[in-house]
């Protein structure tokens, strides 16, 4: 059985903007409290994606898009940000079929009127 990594992908009109691998976050600040040691990056999943929303907010015209993924552990950050820089679209695309949304001010182009 292999195991599993979720990543939180973002991006907007411009590209792939953040590849966070959120189980190596977890996993480290896990192993830290049991080691009773301080988290000396004093930062959690959660406070990432609230800083990642409130950028995609307050910069809405850039249209954001956050997603989690799972992936096998075979894949890593690199090979994420390299299939986004070969295929933008598709993988967008593809993480919008698999992902999990966890925020979206994507563009409806229906409602684009061309003149």
């Amino acid at each position: 059985m292999s195991n599993i990594s979720t990543y939180i992908l973002s991006w907007d009109c411009f590209g792939l903007e953040s590849c966070i691998n959120a189980t190596a976050i977890e996993q480290e600040r896990v192993f830290n409290i049991l080691k009773d040691q301080p988290d000396t990056r004093n930062t959690n999943v959660g406070q990432l994606l609230t800083t990642l929303t409130l950028r995609a907010r307050f910069n809405s015209q850039r249209h954001y898009e956050i997603y989690a993924v799972d992936v096998d552990e075979s894949v890593d950050q690199q090979d994420l940000v390299e299939m986004f820089e070969v295929n933008p679209q598709g993988m967008a695309d593809l993480i919008r079929k698999q992902g999990r949304k966890l925020y979206s001010d994507r563009e409806d182009i229906s409602k684009i009127k061309i003149v």
